[in-house]
């Protein structure tokens, strides 16, 4: 169970520091896309902090200690931190959708060890994140057509 906790800290530590990104972006988004982007990027955030919970709870279900300080958190993670300057459209299509893509392989990959160790209730949340963030990728997809 130590390496699924291990795991699940990990995907804890990239999802505070993409819960910031989005936050960042939020406020620093420019341009004619503005107030679609500023509502669509609220959603995504509101949504990502309470998978951040629901993540820490989970691993304290585990009898694991969720990470919860931002050193913690970015001397593990896998996103990249967002600037404090105004931010395009393109750019925050195209730095989102890698961000989600990098949290779906994560959780696909946490199921994979979840479902070898038996450890279905991680399994089954696991399931959940790659239905949104797939869904997700897909809908931002569709603005590069």
């Amino acid at each position: 169970m130590e390496s699924i906790i291990l795991e699940l800290n990990n995907f804890l530590a990239d999802l505070n520091v993409f819960y910031r990104k989005l936050q960042n972006y939020h406020w620093y988004i420019e341009g004619e896309h503005f107030f679609v982007l500023h509502e669509k990027l609220e959603e995504y955030y509101n949504t990502v902090n309470e998978q951040i919970d629901e993540v820490a709870e989970h691993i304290l279900t585990l009898e694991g200690m969720p990470l919860g300080t931002m050193k913690d958190y970015l001397d593990v993670t896998s996103i990249e931190e967002a600037k404090n300057k105004g931010v395009s459209k393109d750019e925050v299509i195209k730095n989102v959708k890698k961000d989600y893509t990098k949290l779906l392989r994560k959780v696909e990959d946490i199921k994979k060890k979840a479902d070898a160790k038996d450890c279905f209730a991680t399994s089954s949340i696991m399931d959940e994140y790659i239905v949104q963030y797939s869904k997700i990728i897909w809908m931002l997809n569709q603005l590069d057509k």
